[in-house]
């Protein structure tokens, strides 16, 4: 049986999954995802690349970082993932510009406990203070064990790209003008867009309209606000495409948020 159970403390999101035959389509999430795997093998493409987690491995995912995810085999997998904040994250490292993990998989005893601390304080709905102080522990270890390196910046059109994609969630994806506002055809756009991101624009603008709809749903608990701030055409509409990135659908995130201290 395949279950995702969401908390969030303190400003940080913790999951609980455990899959067996569900599979997220390629996304990316504007947050740093840091988990384990605590069962099984987890099985994703990123970075052109086939990844495997095993038992006890650390995942590390950059903001933006497309990918999917699945157990590896029909044994299914258990595992933990943390969501933070980028600024967050800047402010407990005192980092001054946008930082990246600089591989997605370790094996390394002491951050895995410290995330394990953290999801599981979090996951038990402690105290915000407690959680803090884990956050802090668990951000200097990564500063320690040198994990993280001077993120590379978009390029001037890839900027530009995305500012114009956040800047219409609410409508429909218009692919010939936002190439006439780089002065490329939307094939060309198409094809610079997906060699930087590894997404494709579609799939981006998408991705970006679920979480612009995750953040209004946390914020004014109005699930069917979001369906028409988002552009969608309905909650079942939002459903399907939620689901994919989440493991449950939005329907099923309000009632965590109706629940929980989300």
């Amino acid at each position: 049986m395949d279950t995702f159970i969401y908390k969030k403390v303190a400003g940080i999101t913790a999951l609980s999954a455990s899959m067996v035959d569900f599979k997220y389509k390629k996304h990316a999430h504007q947050e740093y995802a840091i988990g384990v795997t605590l069962r099984g093998i987890q099985h994703f493409h990123m970075d052109g690349s086939l990844q495997l987690s095993y038992q006890n491995g650390v995942m590390l995912f950059n903001p933006e970082q497309a990918h999917d995810g699945m157990a590896h085999d029909k044994a299914g997998l258990d595992y933990v993932m943390l969501y933070i904040d980028p600024q967050m994250l800047l402010e407990a490292t005192h980092k001054k510009e946008l930082v990246k993990f600089s591989k997605p998989i370790v094996y390394d005893y002491g951050l895995e406990q410290r995330i394990l601390n953290l999801s599981k304080a979090i996951l038990d709905e402690r105290d915000g203070a407690l959680c803090t102080e884990l956050f802090i522990s668990l951000t200097d270890i990564l500063v320690q064990n040198d994990l993280m390196t001077n993120y590379k910046k978009d390029n001037t059109l890839i900027k530009k790209a995305k500012e114009l994609l956040h800047a219409n969630l609410e409508s429909v994806l218009k692919l010939d003008e936002i190439g006439n506002e780089l002065n490329l055809s939307k094939f060309q756009f198409i094809r610079l867009f997906k060699s930087h991101t590894g997404i494709t624009p579609y799939q981006y603008y998408l991705n970006c309209k679920v979480e612009r709809a995750k953040q209004l749903i946390e914020k004014d608990r109005d699930i069917y606000a979001a369906v028409a701030a988002c552009g969608f055409v309905d909650l079942t509409h939002l459903n399907k495409h939620f689901k994919s990135v989440y493991g449950i659908t939005a329907f099923e995130y309000m009632s965590y948020l109706n629940s929980t201290n989300i």
